[in-house]
Order: structure tokens, then sequence, then C-alpha cells
């Protein structure tokens, strides 16, 4: 579980691919002061595994679902990328709750800069704009935002100077490919109303009912 409060931008030292799977090989620094073999470290919104580390680099596999349905498979030697480690039991939370699962890849599809603010227009997958509200929360390359502009296939956010900073998204350009991870409590309760709703109906289609209604004889 992450917070979607970038710790620090790393950079890929390395990417040993296949067709549908790689290795990075990452440089960073504070993710790495308490880490261990197994940890999680959200790398541009996805939840990866360390299976090496040393003092200033650590290394994860990237496995085929994952390749197939993230950025990550668009990462190149030199590439800069956020970084946060999982949350601590007993540490603050200053975002909102992140699993590191990518549910899309979006595409940016404007900038506009409004006083102090960058606004970013993202293109997304239309079946997932039933899990955004005006000022709900999104994770984008692993980035907690608040959505500010819903339409039937984008949505609209926007990046303070510190986000802009402290992040990747500050560097990216209209047409550059960003994760997207919907709001969990969203989905969550969109599926449990939409499994309530179709249970309800399936037992109100019953024998008795065709009857009542001159389906049965």
């Amino acid at each position: 579980m992450f917070t979607g409060i970038i710790e620090e931008i790393g950079s890929v030292k390395g990417v040993r691919s296949s067709a549908s799977s790689m290795e990075l090989r990452l440089a960073a620094g504070k993710v790495l002061g308490d880490v261990a073999i197994g940890d999680s470290i959200s790398v541009n919104g996805v939840c990866l595994t360390v299976t090496t580390f040393s003092k200033d680099e650590f290394t994860a596999d990237v496995m085929p679902e994952t390749f197939k349905g993230t950025s990550l498979r668009n990462l190149k030697t030199g590439t800069k990328v956020n970084l946060e480690r999982a949350m601590a039991a007993g540490g603050r939370f200053g975002g909102h709750f992140v699993n590191g699962h990518v549910d899309a890849v979006g595409t940016i599809k404007s900038l506009q800069e409004l006083e102090n603010a960058l606004y970013v227009t993202i293109n997304i997958p239309s079946e997932l704009t039933v899990f955004f509200v005006q000022k709900g929360s999104v994770a984008i390359d692993g980035t907690s935002l608040t959505v500010f502009g819903i339409t039937d296939d984008s949505i609209t956010v926007s990046l303070i100077p510190q986000t802009k900073e402290d992040t990747v998204l500050g560097s990216k350009k209209i047409g550059d490919e960003v994760n997207i991870e919907c709001d969990m409590m969203a989905k969550y309760f969109h599926r449990f109303f939409t499994k309530k709703t179709d249970t309800t109906a399936k037992k109100s289609l019953s024998y008795d009912f065709l009857s009542d209604h001159g389906f049965a004889d």
C-alpha cells in the first residue's frame, strides 16, 4: 500500500528486456535507506519487488502482465521515474490509498499553465470514467492528485509548483503515456453496488414473478 506522495525521483540505469518482460536497474537514494530484499517500491505508480540492492541502486522484475498493462514498457536507460516506498503502518498519510496496481495507461492530451498551476488533461479508456468524481482522487504515475475535470474519455488534474518539481509529471509532454490508478474506494463502492443491483435483479426474476405476469403455466 502506498500514499501517492512521491519520495524521490530516481532514474533507470539499465534495462534487460525480452518480448514481454523486463528487469529494471534503478538509481535511487532515499527509498533505499531501510530497504530489504522483497520490499515493495512504487515505480511510476507500479508496485515492484526489490530483488537486489546496493547503497545507490536496486533491481526489480517486470512480469508480462505488468509489462503489457503499464507504461513501464517504455522505460529506457536514463529515464526519470517516481519512487515511493510502501506506507509505514505508523507513518503520516498525506495522499490517498494507492495500491500500485495500474488500471490503465493514459495519454497526455493537453498542458495548460494558469498562474502557478499546470493543468494536465489525460485521455483515458471511457469505461474508467465511472470511477471519477469532481475533486476526487487519482494516482498518475504514482502521484496522488485531485481531479478537476471529467469528460467521457478524459480527466484533468492540476499540478502545483511543488508537484512539478518533485515528480516526473512536471517534465511530461503531450503524447506521453502515464499510469492511471483509479481511487480504490471508488472501485470497491462501484463493485458493491453493481453486484447488489445484479443480485436484486436476478432474485426478482423468479418463477412466481413469471407466473404472476403470465409467462409460466
